[in-house]
């Protein structure tokens, strides 16, 4: 379960700490961003040392101006190490209602298309327990239990893009206006859950031992074409790429002379042949 120290994550290993469905391991990263966040790391392993759950922490170094994208990075490669080291079916994290939102809007501007609309949700080996509530429950939760809890200064910081839509944006949204983004949210999943299905479908008919037919795929119209060239890269295990990188590798994989080689992204490329399109890396 990743613990950061705040309320939210705080206030879900309080109510996970005695059930008996998750044999819990509490992992903490310590990004080094604030001159104080030393005393988060302190504060959550008393905690989880009074509930007798083990702890492990990593302390990042970040330096101050470290951008959210390179904070995120260090963080989930750090949970997914420490998930492979105990075995662990899942990561816990402690996402709610208002992150959904938040991260629905932001994805939005970024172009990130029909998966960023609902891309915080739980997955085979993520949990998110608390998406169905809303953060001011949350809180509430925290202080009738009697919690403690460190507030993290820089998400007051309006600069960074996730704090203003946080701040500035959300709260702007009525009861009714919440209900009807969020209903759009889970009529989006669904749709997302049954063209994902066609895809895979196609693309298990569309593959080859060396990859994907690229004869077929140049046929494709564009948008179809971007979003086949995203669900192969997910089936191959690539899912933080942008939309400028998905944009760039279809454009290629249409265009570019037999042979050539794109880089993707963590080491991997696409190679580009006269009838098929390959992934090669390091660990392929």
């Amino acid at each position: 379960m990743a613990v950061s120290g705040g309320v939210d994550s705080m206030a879900l290993l309080h109510a996970l700490r005695g059930q008996e469905r998750w044999k819990l391991v509490v992992a903490h990263v310590d990004h080094g961003i604030r001159p104080d966040s030393a005393e988060d790391r302190r504060l959550v392993q008393a905690t989880a040392q009074d509930s007798g759950l083990p702890f492990t922490y990593l302390e990042a170094r970040l330096g101050p101006g470290a951008s959210e994208a390179a904070a995120r990075e260090v963080r989930y490669d750090f949970l997914r190490k420490t998930q492979k080291e105990n075995k662990a079916r899942a990561i816990i994290t402690a996402h709610h209602q208002d992150d959904v939102l938040e991260t629905a809007i932001l994805n939005l501007i970024r172009g990130s298309g029909r998966k960023g609309l609902t891309s915080l949700s739980s997955h085979e080996d993520i949990e998110r327990p608390l998406l169905d509530v809303p953060k001011h429950a949350v809180i509430a939760y925290a202080v009738e239990q009697g919690l403690t809890w460190r507030e993290d200064s820089t998400n007051q910081d309006t600069d960074y893009l996730r704090n203003y839509i946080r701040h500035e944006v959300v709260p702007r949204f009525d009861d009714a206006s919440r209900k009807e983004f969020l209903r759009i949210i889970n009529g989006t999943r669904e749709t997302n859950r049954e063209l994902d299905g066609l895809l895979t479908d196609e693309l298990y008919l569309r593959s080859r031992t060396k990859g994907l037919d690229r004869a077929w795929f140049t046929q494709l119209p564009h948008a179809v074409a971007r979003e086949t060239m995203a669900a192969w890269l997910r089936e191959q295990g690539l899912r933080d790429f942008d939309s400028k990188t998905l944009e760039r590798l279809v454009v290629a994989a249409k265009t570019a002379k037999t042979g050539k080689v794109f880089d993707v992204l963590h080491g991997e490329s696409l190679k580009v042949s006269t009838d098929h399109l390959a992934l090669a890396g390091a660990e392929r």
